[in-house]
């Protein structure tokens, strides 16, 4: 088990943008040399890619925590920021990427195939990109935005055409040996096998894919053994094999048994009802097995099973198998749907569609305002800045919010919340101001933040009151 790991949780972290630049280029008998501020470097992504030599994800369950690189500052002479690196991870074909809650994010099969784990931050632009005819000369730059970080989780399901499947020790390491070229560790004790064993098989002009299942037993859909923990790698064969020991040595067990039982886990899994099966009686080699085998044979053709009677060790039977799931096989490969090339479909927004909402938080007792574009200003505004403050709002107004809050309701002085309400920006709502040159005053600054802000204090009052609820008890003591 040191050496195959199938299922990880990933921490991954995208680059931050780099932070634009203010700057003003300075230059002998030139006092006016206008804003030359650069914009900053975009954050480096983090992406996984199906690289089909890797068979583990081993690698990232000793180093769980990977994070690319961030952009870089930009700065004056209009000279931009180094964008990130992006951060490559190789995973296994056939992994799974899913969620904390356990949703689906992508399914990578096949060779090169690309997920984005991590989207890196945006670069900050400079004030030489800010400047316009109305603010000639900006005091600012727009800050990077963080890149994003998140938990994955990667599950790796094999994929293979064939799954051998049935009890420790009935000989699929055996068969897959004498059918492949795989070399898997054999023994006779149980769960000799630890790790799926996967094996190349051709037969004719077809070359399909088998793996061996470890660790079946009763209760393995509920966790017994170690069923649970390898029955994914089952669900994208196409043609399960059971593979039944004739010439078992506990008294207790029999093929049919062992046959029943392994059906009732798979059922119990979900999901497989749909594959074909094959029955693989196996150690014919043995006296006793080739009689049980003759005994049991009719009762399973019954059941409607295709049966083979087959020795790894002998080598008797094999051919026939090889070629009969290589009919089948071929036969599912023929019946799935043709991959056609992905199509680029461009949906543009309509023309009236503002990108956010404004809703009331009674709770809070603030205006909340959700969208892409006013979380992304947020986020990029230097509020140690006044002039950066204003040409927020300025933005703002254009994109139609203080519209919409005057349709919610919203009156001068209220409080307005932009983000998440765990991570968000409130401020006081004066509305019908409007920006120009004469508000803007000296380099970094704005008259309109200079007006007094009564939602900011009443917000204040209220959080007093929750810090110290023994003050209205204090107030009124006659002690």
């Amino acid at each position: 088990m040191t050496t195959f790991v199938d299922r990880v949780e990933l921490h991954v972290a995208a680059g931050n943008g780099g932070h634009g630049c203010a700057s003003v280029h300075r230059e002998k008998f030139k006092p006016l040399g206008g804003p030359d501020g650069g914009n900053g470097g975009r954050g480096g992504d983090v992406t996984l890619v199906v690289d089909q030599s890797v068979t583990t994800l081993l690698e990232y369950h000793h180093s769980p925590h990977r994070k690319a690189t961030n952009g870089q500052p930009g700065a004056g002479d209009n000279r931009s920021g180094k964008d990130g690196q992006d951060l490559v991870l190789t995973v296994p074909d056939g992994t799974v990427v899913l969620d904390k809650q356990g949703n689906v994010l992508a399914d990578l099969v096949g060779q090169g195939t690309t997920f984005v784990a991590g989207q890196g931050g945006r670069g900050g632009l400079g004030n030489a990109a800010l400047s316009s005819a109305r603010r000639k000369a900006p005091g600012f730059a727009l800050l990077g935005e963080p890149g994003e970080a998140r938990d994955i989780v990667l599950e790796l399901k094999t994929v293979a055409d064939v799954a051998l499947v049935g009890y420790p020790s009935a000989g699929k390491s055996s068969l897959i040996s004498v059918l492949s070229a795989a070399k898997p560790k054999i023994a006779d004790y149980p769960f000799t096998t630890l790790v799926p064993n996967l094996g190349v098989v051709t037969a004719g002009s077809t070359v399909y894919t088998i793996a061996d299942v470890p660790g079946l037993i009763p209760g393995a859909s509920q966790g017994r053994g170690l069923g649970l923990e390898f029955l994914r790698h089952v669900e994208r064969c196409s043609v399960l094999v059971h593979v039944l020991d004739t010439a078992t040595l506990e008294s207790e067990r029999d093929p049919v048994t062992d046959l029943d039982v392994i059906e009732e886990e798979l059922k119990q899994y979900g999901g497989l009802e749909d594959r074909p099966r094959i029955v693989v009686l196996n150690k014919i080699d043995i006296p006793d097995g080739q009689d049980l085998a003759d005994m049991i044979r009719p009762d399973l053709e019954e059941r409607g099973y295709q049966v083979f009677e087959v020795s790894a060790v002998a080598r008797t039977g094999l051919k026939e198998l090889s070629f009969a799931l290589a009919g089948i096989v071929a036969e599912a490969r023929a019946a799935k749907p043709k991959e056609e090339a992905t199509r680029i479909v461009i949906r543009p927004k309509a023309i009236d569609d503002a990108g956010f909402t404004v809703t009331y938080d009674e709770h809070e007792e603030v205006y909340r305002v959700r969208g892409e574009k006013p979380e992304r200003w947020v986020r990029q505004t230097d509020f140690n800045n006044d002039e950066a403050v204003g040409y927020l709002a300025d933005r703002l107004n254009r994109l139609g919010v203080e519209d919409e809050l005057m349709k919610a309701g919203a009156r001068a002085g209220d409080g307005v919340a932009i983000g998440s309400e765990d991570n968000a920006v409130v401020f006081d709502w004066e509305p019908t101001v409007m920006a120009g040159a004469e508000m803007l005053g000296r380099r970094g600054e704005d008259h309109r933040l200079e007006a007094p802000r009564p939602a900011a204090q009443r917000r204040r009052d209220r959080e007093a009151e929750r810090v110290d609820p023994q003050r209205e008890y204090d107030e009124f003591d006659p002690f």
